[in-house]
């Protein structure tokens, strides 16, 4: 008998299919119908992936240069800015500054002062990921941090 071969696009990925095929003379053996079918990938270990266009009335999204967003993500253009509150003394937003971002002193009562006085400020300039981990880290010490691409 003759094995039967049809395409399934994949859920989540219009651009994606994996073909499937039917063997009849096995469905014979296990009674089930022709129509069941196998996954080559699991059965056989190899998967039959290819590219197809877009379905009509779909739209694609533009190419994204994966390099671009890397370089974005991992250059050091993201500030970790500090904003006042009126609950933390400032002897602790001292201490939280030495402690977190590893500050002198000095440095720190200044960017206390500044937030004090200004609102705000920027107490960090790092990569995306590290930055994401100063915010968290600040505001575990109940401090209201943000950042932003600078």
């Amino acid at each position: 008998m003759e094995q039967v071969e049809s395409v399934m696009g994949i859920p989540g990925n219009s651009n994606k299919v994996l073909r499937l095929r039917s063997d009849p003379a096995a469905s014979e053996k296990e009674n089930l119908s022709p129509r069941s079918a196998q996954y080559d990938g699991i059965l056989n270990g190899d998967a039959l992936w290819h590219s197809t266009a877009a379905k009509p009335g779909t739209e694609t999204s533009p190419d994204v240069d994966v390099e671009e967003k890397l370089k974005e993500a991992f250059s050091r253009g993201w500030s970790v800015i500090v904003w006042n509150d009126p609950v933390n003394l400032m002897d602790y937003v001292v201490y939280v500054f030495k402690a977190v971002l590893k500050m002198n002193e000095q440095d720190a009562s200044r960017h206390m002062w500044e937030v004090h006085q200004k609102g705000k400020s920027a107490v960090a300039r790092e990569t995306r990921e590290k930055s994401e981990l100063i915010v968290h880290r600040l505001r575990g010490f109940g401090l209201n941090a943000t950042m932003e691409q600078a």
